[in-house]
């Protein structure tokens, strides 16, 4: 099973108040892939950003399928934790609710992935939330927790 996890910082760049996604994957225990990406739109809510976040399933279906084929087995389905309750109920709900018109359809690729059982979503705490470290300074302490379970070692301390 691929593990992703997503998060974002609402607002973050205080000039132009656009967010910053962090996407992490896991295959087993092995890190995969991270990335860390301004938002290329203004999110209106915090749910909207984590929503828009969230979008990295694109990313982990293309590794499971890239995984099914170099290792000849079946894909492996994607699972996402993300750490806003809203932007998880957005994701699941196909219901169209007069505060998340306007964002974008193409955002609405999750939905697709989630009723075609190529992604699952579910909640993780923020205090386990991996890709915080992605999103926005971090105190020392909070940093080398995040960066431990990353699996990514200071060589100069090794």
């Amino acid at each position: 099973m691929l593990l992703g996890y997503s998060d974002s910082d609402y607002a973050g760049d205080v000039k132009d108040r656009r967010s910053t996604s962090g996407v992490v994957y896991f295959l087993d225990k092995s890190l995969v892939t991270w990335s860390s990406q301004k938002q290329k739109i203004v999110a209106l809510s915090s749910c909207e950003a984590e929503y828009v976040a969230a979008v990295a399933a694109c990313q982990g279906i293309w590794l499971s399928r890239l995984i099914s084929d170099m290792m000849g087995m079946k894909e492996a389905t994607v699972k996402l934790l993300m750490d806003n309750m809203s932007a998880i109920a957005l994701s699941k709900n196909p219901v169209h609710h007069g505060r998340s018109k306007h964002i974008d359809t193409k955002y609405h690729f999750l939905r697709e992935c989630i009723e075609d059982g190529n992604v699952e979503v579910d909640h993780i705490g923020t205090a386990e939330q991996l890709a915080d470290i992605f999103t926005k300074s971090l105190g020392r302490v909070k940093f080398i927790e995040l960066r431990s379970a990353l699996g990514i070692v200071d060589v100069h301390q090794a």
